[in-house]
């Protein structure tokens, strides 16, 4: 009996420099034309402050993840395993969106590159903030977002991490009434950590982000979908030709809203394989946290193929 096959692709924070060193990238080297630098030196030999910079990051993860999944895909055809469905976290619905034969490699660095950049000029260094809510339920971090918020300074929740992780995003003063109210009012032991990031990400913040990366999104061809995707902003799994309209309203909702991953990963049947296809295993953790029935393998190492194969049973 064939098995279920879903690829999973890692959004920022994963990078790493040497990342993607052992990697044939000739299967995709016209990165570099479009972005006007070596992205390749910086991936492999930093310095990692320049690599960190989001409008860096962002093609660096995409550049990397769909290097491994032209790998990925030469041994998936050779034994005739097929995608069941793909998903992204974050800039990682990008690389999943190559996968899934709606955006062509370069458009889609194109279209990250710009959404790194728009995403840090949207908003002046200081002024927005993200932290990890670890161990509080979901419907209490909402509570605490909408009761911290007020006109001009709001908070969200951002990513849905995992069951005991929810970052929320949004205007600095905002974040900390957060954070207080959660500690005056959630008395279970929990903690608040804030994140090292240049930007609040999946926040209202990002909205005009959002609009001038929706303005650019016509410069690209979009294709309907090949392979069923599952989309962050509603963690619903699109079947295979649906409108690329659509597929782009999505990513455009999804830059200013929600990284809903934790309801993604419920939706997967408990026997699927999920291969992270990108740098590091972080998705690896959270998918354990969300179902530790599902089996993942990460690809960012060397005997991911014959780990792969063991499982697949080829």
């Amino acid at each position: 009996m064939s098995k279920s096959v879903t690829l999973l692709f890692p959004g920022q924070g994963s990078q790493y420099v040497g990342m993607g060193k052992n990697l044939d990238h000739s299967l995709f080297d016209k990165g570099n034309e479009i972005l006007g630098y070596d992205l390749k030196k910086l991936m492999h030999e930093g310095p990692e402050e320049e690599l960190k910079l989001t409008h860096n990051t962002q093609p660096a993860i995409l550049k990397h993840s769909v290097t491994l999944y032209n790998h990925l895909m030469e041994f998936l055809n050779q034994h005739n395993v097929k995608v069941d469905r793909v998903l992204g976290h974050s800039v990682g619905e990008y690389a999943a969106l190559v996968a899934a034969g709606v955006l062509s490699p370069y458009d889609a660095i194109h279209a990250v590159h710009l959404r790194g950049k728009y995403m840090q000029e949207a908003v002046p260094v200081g002024q927005g903030k993200m932290f990890a809510i670890l161990k509080v339920p979901a419907e209490i971090v909402t509570e605490a977002c909408a009761a911290a918020s007020k006109p001009g300074s709001e908070v969200m929740p951002a990513n849905f991490n995992d069951p005991s992780q929810i970052v929320i995003s949004g205007e600095s003063e905002a974040c900390g009434r957060a954070v207080a109210w959660l500690s005056e009012n959630y008395k279970e032991p929990h903690r608040a950590m804030e994140l090292n990031v240049s930007a609040p990400f999946h926040s209202s913040l990002m909205k005009p982000a959002a609009d001038k990366l929706k303005e650019a999104f016509s410069h690209f061809k979009w294709h309907e979908n090949i392979v069923p995707y599952i989309a962050n902003i509603n963690a619903t799994e699109y079947p295979v030709g649906t409108n690329p309209e659509l597929i782009m309203e999505n990513l455009y909702h999804q830059a200013y809203g929600p990284v809903l991953w934790t309801q993604s990963i419920e939706k997967l049947p408990s026997d699927t394989i999920c291969v992270e296809v990108g740098p590091g295993k972080v998705l690896m953790g959270l998918v354990r946290k969300i179902n530790k029935d599902i089996k993942v393998i990460s690809l960012d190492k060397d005997e991911a193929l014959a780990e792969l194969a063991q499982v697949l049973g080829v």
